[in-house]
């Protein structure tokens, strides 16, 4: 599914549908660029989930947990350079926590993430400062249903190419 966003409060906005679709043990890995806004699609996440705090890039902590309907594990790889160093991190609390898990730079690590995931590309429209390309690929049941009930609520919304 390939979607255009046309602001960042656009992406937000999708953030937002997603995090109000999430359950628990969901896992959303974001890949792109700096600046092609996955921390913007995290926030539009967080408000999906109930969150009232904003959610910054917890590039220098790695993780920030958030707590609404469900926890928000938000976590930025960008400060790491190889598997071995996120290996060593030992992530699967939240992976298999109780909450939603949203990892921004995913690429460094993909084959280390369960099977089970949507995996979000953000990239620059070129010519266009602020549009981005968004494209979510499922694996898995869960994420094919998730993607599934987001289209719908898109489709209703008119404000998606």
């Amino acid at each position: 599914m390939e979607l255009k966003s046309h602001s960042p409060e656009q992406t937000q906005l999708l953030g937002n549908y997603l995090g109000g679709l999430a359950q628990k043990n969901d896992i959303f890995l974001l890949t792109g660029d700096l600046g092609t806004g996955k921390t913007c699609l995290v926030q539009g996440i967080a408000r999906g989930l109930g969150i009232k705090e904003y959610a910054f890039s917890p590039s220098f902590v790695l993780v920030r947990e958030y707590h609404g309907r469900l926890p928000l594990y938000h976590i930025d790889l960008y400060r790491l350079d190889h598997v071995a160093e996120i290996a060593d991190l030992g992530l699967e609390e939240y992976l298999y926590g109780n909450g939603v898990c949203v990892v921004e730079w995913a690429e460094k690590g993909l084959e280390m993430w369960p099977q089970n995931n949507l995996l979000i590309e953000l990239n620059y429209v070129a010519d266009f400062e602020t549009r981005r390309t968004i494209c979510l690929k499922p694996e898995g049941q869960r994420h094919s249903e998730l993607t599934a009930e987001l289209k719908l609520i898109l489709s209703r919304g008119g404000t998606w190419s």
